[in-house]
């Protein structure tokens, strides 16, 4: 997902036009610095969800692989903070990847449930 943002994902998508009520002339031309902007605001989000995804690797192959204490916990409120409120808040703006993204928010809870029942 962090390389998804990184290479190919532009910094104004047409759903969030749509969101804005607007279309994408009219916003650059009342707006024309929202898109330089943004595609700095993006920059800080690919390397927050490429440095998250690293780390989650990590983490799963030290500590919830050895099963240390609080680690589900710290996993689970990672999910929900991180992937969970991005898929409820573009469920909420009606983004044309909620879909993709509550399958990946559905492989992580799995994840997390077939983790807990293989203990």
């Amino acid at each position: 997902m962090g390389m998804y943002f990184i290479f190919l994902r532009p910094p104004l998508l047409t759903e969030a036009l749509r969101y804005m009520v607007s279309v994408s002339q009219n916003a650059k031309d009342n707006n024309p610095g929202i898109a330089n902007w943004l595609q700095k605001v993006f920059w800080v989000m690919r390397g927050y969800i490429f440095t998250t995804g690293l780390l989650t690797i990590f983490i799963s192959f030290t500590s919830f692989h050895k099963n240390l204490p609080g680690a589900f916990g710290i996993f689970a409120l990672s999910g929900i903070s991180s992937i969970g409120l991005m898929t409820v808040v573009n469920f909420i703006i009606g983004s044309d990847f909620k879909w993709l993204l509550l399958s990946f928010t559905s492989l992580w809870a799995l994840a997390l449930i077939l983790h807990r029942h293989h203990k």
